[in-house]
């Protein structure tokens, strides 16, 4: 695979940026759209988890790398902003700033460990580590997690920021989700979005052109985790509350089914999948008893009948009813 080979796969230079707008307005108004059907504090946990299944997408879906370890950085976020609310300052901003540079510190330095792995090695490293963590809230430092009992929060005002009023937290949310989005975006929309795509493809056809693919690995990998730590931080933000539960390794397999339902290595899916996951739990919870077992018949479900997922499947239908159109005259 030569470079001119990749260029042609994945197009060079910025995202058309009339485009991102577009679809950034076709978000905002989505959401707004749901208001009018959905409860506003349900979408605003969808904004937040969003954000969360984003960049997993980042990691898994654009350079391949299966993680069963991504709800740490997301715990690391809430935690280390919640401890920034008790003890310094209830201040929003401070703690969105604490716990997106906690979040980054640790995916930069676990990254170096796991990013020399590869395959089931990658993924279960990344469990291990989560495993660590989620000990270490629950009883490691409990003297500071509070363990089981969770780490509540308070935050205050700031002009007509108010994290308490649900329409103000609603839309603070939508706007992180679209920056964050346009971030992305502008990211693997770039040469450095055409390399990461180029490890997932071949890596060693990338190392043998001179690339240092480690140190693209190990960036990606502290970006997603950063984008990670900033959705915990804004759960924590909006809930209050930070428990081991949000730290758990299993909480990362609805991160993972998300991906796989939207479509993987596909921001709109990313957020599609996620949207679709957390609308099927929440309705799902609120009228069946035992809604557990209808939830994991569901996800197969969907996963097997849409193997590219929803956003693949619907890009698929689009090309077919193109091709059957007659031809103008």
């Amino acid at each position: 695979m030569n470079l001119s080979v990749t260029q042609s796969v994945f197009p060079v230079g910025p995202a058309n940026r009339l485009l991102v707008f577009r679809d950034m307005a076709i978000i905002a108004a989505s959401f707004l759209v749901m208001a009018i059907f959905l409860p506003m504090y349900w979408l605003t946990d969808f904004a937040i988890f969003c954000i969360l299944v984003l960049s997993f997408d980042l990691l898994y879906g654009y350079m391949g790398h299966l993680s069963f370890g991504h709800m740490l950085y997301f715990g690391a976020g809430g935690y280390a902003a919640s401890l920034t609310l008790l003890h310094l300052a209830p201040n929003p901003f401070l703690a969105i700033a604490v716990g997106v540079v906690s979040g980054a510190l640790l995916a930069a330095i676990v990254g170096f460990v796991v990013v020399r792995t590869e395959g089931a090695a990658f993924a279960l490293v990344n469990l291990a580590f989560n495993q660590i963590g989620f000990w270490l809230v629950l009883s490691g430092l409990q003297d500071y997690t509070h363990g089981e009992d969770g780490l509540p929060s308070t935050v205050e005002a700031i002009g007509f920021l108010d994290f308490y009023d649900t329409p103000v937290a609603f839309g603070f949310m939508l706007i992180c989700l679209i920056l964050v989005f346009w971030l992305l975006k502008s990211l693997v929309s770039s040469p450095f979005g055409i390399m990461i795509k180029s490890i997932k493809e071949n890596e060693d056809r990338v190392k043998f052109l001179g690339y240092n693919t480690l140190r693209y690995k190990w960036l990606t990998f502290v970006i997603a985790g950063t984008v990670a730590a900033f959705a915990g931080v804004l759960y924590a933000l909006v809930k209050g509350f930070v428990a081991p539960g949000d730290v758990s390794p299993l909480e990362n397999t609805r991160i993972i089914f998300s991906v796989l339902i939207g479509g993987a290595g596909n921001l709109y899916g990313a957020i599609v999948g996620a949207v679709a996951f957390e609308l099927i739990t929440n309705l799902l919870a609120t009228t069946i008893a035992r809604w557990e077992m209808i939830l994991g018949l569901m996800l197969l479900g969907l996963v097997f009948w849409f193997r590219k997922g929803i956003t693949g499947y619907t890009y698929e239908l689009f090309l077919k009813m193109g091709r059957r159109a007659p031809a103008a005259d």
